[in-house]
């Protein structure tokens, strides 16, 4: 029997994922949470052994909560499910070592084959975002000016950035002007455009 932790802060997403997991001879939905910051604790008291964890929680993410579950209980593998097909997700999800990618679309049955898979040690990709991202741009920009460039797009003026970030304005123009440059933008507002459409802003 396949135990497993289903963490997804949407309650009906949530239950419809249990129901249907429930449903295979094999599987068995031990614990389920809504939260990033639950899931290790949780794990710790329920042993699964395989943790679906969606990619946007409160709390904590899916990717942060995939690396503190890596940590704290090696023996769990995770495999996260998201409505945001990202190559930069995907990159920062193998990069945190989790066995599974999986879209929140796939049909019920290939989500129950994936966890099969990925509780047997194997690697579970869906293979439409595994095509994107290997002809995917990698995003040129530095975490900073990445950091920067979120709070422009959050509509936050020059003396804001500076403040929230503790930098000066000419610093940020400076962000701001790399990632225009970056880009190949034509102003800031485009340079926002083209980060968004990538997924390396939200």
């Amino acid at each position: 029997m396949i135990r497993v932790l289903l963490a997804e802060d949407m309650h009906m997403i949530r239950g419809a994922l249990a129901a249907l997991l429930d449903l295979e001879a094999d599987m068995e939905v031990v614990a389920e949470v809504a939260r990033g910051d639950a899931v290790v604790p949780t794990a710790l008291a329920h042993r699964p052994a395989v943790a679906v964890l969606d990619l946007e929680m409160p709390g904590a993410d899916g990717l942060t909560a995939a690396r503190d579950l890596l940590a704290a209980l090696p023996e769990c593998r995770t495999m996260i499910l998201t409505g945001l097909g990202r190559p930069e997700a995907l990159r920062s999800a193998l990069a945190a070592r989790v066995s599974g990618f999986v879209l929140k679309d796939a049909p019920p049955d290939q989500l129950a084959a994936a966890i099969r898979r990925v509780a047997a040690g194997e690697h579970v990709i869906d293979p439409r975002l595994a095509a994107t991202a290997l002809t995917a741009r990698r995003n040129p920009l530095t975490a900073r000016e990445t950091d920067v460039l979120r709070l422009a797009a959050a509509g936050a003026g020059l003396d804001q950035i500076a403040g929230e970030l503790h930098l000066s304005q000419g610093t940020v123009r400076n962000y701001l002007g790399a990632a225009v440059v970056k880009l190949d933008a034509r102003n800031r507002l485009d340079a926002v455009r083209i980060a968004r459409e990538q997924g390396w802003v939200e």
